[in-house]
């Protein structure tokens, strides 16, 4: 796990992520906030957490997108008093007894509590197990300059308020919550076999999706809805919804 924290501080810091960010802000009164950063088009650019810090927000996001989105929060800022530097602070993370200090994970209760200070690492817990049976989409894997957000499972994932008003890309989001039936997404797939990340996944000979994060017999899988039924095979391996 490599991650990046920023600090976010100045009066305005808060009403700035609100209307940049995909969920509500104001619930950093209660802990941790698990949300996302989209283009104007609605599509994915960065996952990430948001840290109550006493009057600042840390901001947590994968370290593979932190030279992407630091100047981008930066040109939305234009003239709002924040600033926005770069830390030395390190997460720890654990699924077993809550350390003093710690934020539950808002996305599942399975993925624990996350600790900011000092010290990185975790306390050993098959993380990637945990992902794949939740269907937790991860950075990288899952969640690509393609993603909707929605598509990924956002509102399961407390990732997404749909009443707290505009941010970037709020209109798509919106859209395909309210006019629209979602006709493809990640879904939980068993295997029967030898496949890998990135294996087209047929259904007869119809592509039905692709298998991304695997964890013993089980996967997580995008999927299109309406061809994935009954057995299908990614490589030499049978799939099936679960």
């Amino acid at each position: 796990m490599s991650r990046s924290i920023f600090r976010l501080s100045g009066e305005d810091t808060r009403d700035f992520l609100q209307g940049l960010v995909t969920n509500d802000v104001t619930r950093l009164d209660e802990g941790l906030v698990y949300a996302a950063l989209l283009t104007p088009q609605g599509k994915y650019l960065a996952d990430f957490f948001l840290v109550p810090d006493g009057a600042d927000v840390l901001l947590d996001v994968d370290a593979s997108l932190a030279a992407m989105l630091l100047p981008r929060l930066t040109m939305y800022k234009l003239r709002a008093k924040v600033t926005i530097e770069s830390t030395e602070l390190q997460v720890k993370r654990g699924t077993g007894a809550q350390l003093d200090g710690a934020f539950a994970d808002p996305r599942h209760s399975a993925l624990g509590w996350r600790l900011y200070g000092t010290e990185s690492g975790d306390d050993g817990s098959d993380w990637e197990a945990i992902r794949v049976a939740h269907c937790i989409p991860q950075t990288g894997v899952e969640l690509g300059p393609d993603t909707f957000i929605l598509e990924a499972g956002f509102e399961a994932l407390n990732g997404v308020d749909f009443r707290k008003g505009c941010y970037v890309g709020q209109e798509v989001t919106a859209r395909m919550k309210h006019k629209t039936e979602l006709r493809k997404g990640l879904a939980r797939v068993a295997i029967e076999g030898d496949a890998a990340t990135g294996d087209k996944i047929l259904s007869g000979e119809k592509e039905a999706g692709v298998l991304h994060s695997r964890a013993g017999n089980e996967a997580i899988a995008y999927l299109r809805y309406d061809r994935a039924k009954g057995e299908m095979t990614a490589g030499a391996a049978k799939i099936t919804r679960l």
